[in-house]
């Protein structure tokens, strides 16, 4: 399928997840990543904050579990339509921006490069690990400036279950895709 129409689906499919299913199945892709991935103290996740009008997967716990261990977390911003990445503590202090997306109140890049993880928001990922997300090309963005040891992990309510027919040559892959059910590999030759 086109990327226009598995976007328009994928978010009529999420938007159609009540609160308490999103909330459930948010928790499974939560212990899903744990179990796979075995973040450790000291290392470092750039992960986004959902934007509850859209329903995304609700990162908090990820955010919560990251900061209680002792992970390094940081979080994107846009700033001057470039999206940057602030690292965040337990105190750091948060504000809704104009599209009603909670952001940290610093504009301050960590300037970080290496981060182990990756956790990037989306709406459809397919079994090549080729992303769709809202079609402004941040995460490629950020994508291109980061290590390339840095494990790039989709989180989706839903399984691959069809193709992107447009993928482009800016496209960046994901490496791993993380549902309630599963966790794919798009590396080859990955553990």
């Amino acid at each position: 399928m086109l990327k226009s129409d598995l976007r328009k689906k994928y978010m009529q499919k999420r938007k159609a997840l009540s609160s308490d299913e999103a909330f459930l199945l948010s928790g499974k892709i939560f212990r899903n990543f744990l179990d796979y991935f075995r973040p450790q103290e000291g290392e470092k996740v750039h992960i986004f904050i959902p934007i509850e009008k859209f329903n995304e997967i609700d990162t908090q716990i990820f955010i919560t579990y990251f900061l209680e261990h002792h992970i390094r977390v940081y979080v994107p911003k846009i700033v001057a339509d470039k999206l940057i990445s602030i690292e965040i503590f337990k105190d750091t202090v948060f504000e809704t921006n104009r599209w009603g997306i909670s952001e940290p109140v610093s504009n301050e890049d960590s300037g970080e490069n290496y981060f182990h993880y990756v956790i990037t928001p989306l709406l459809y990922c397919d079994r090549k690990g080729n992303r769709i997300g809202y079609g402004k090309g941040f995460y490629d963005g950020l994508f291109q400036s980061i290590s390339p040891e840095t494990k790039k992990i989709g989180v989706n309510y839903f399984n691959p279950d069809e193709y992107v027919e447009d993928v482009w040559e800016n496209d960046i892959p994901l490496d791993y895709l993380v549902t309630p059910v599963e966790v794919l590999s798009f590396l080859s030759g990955a553990e």
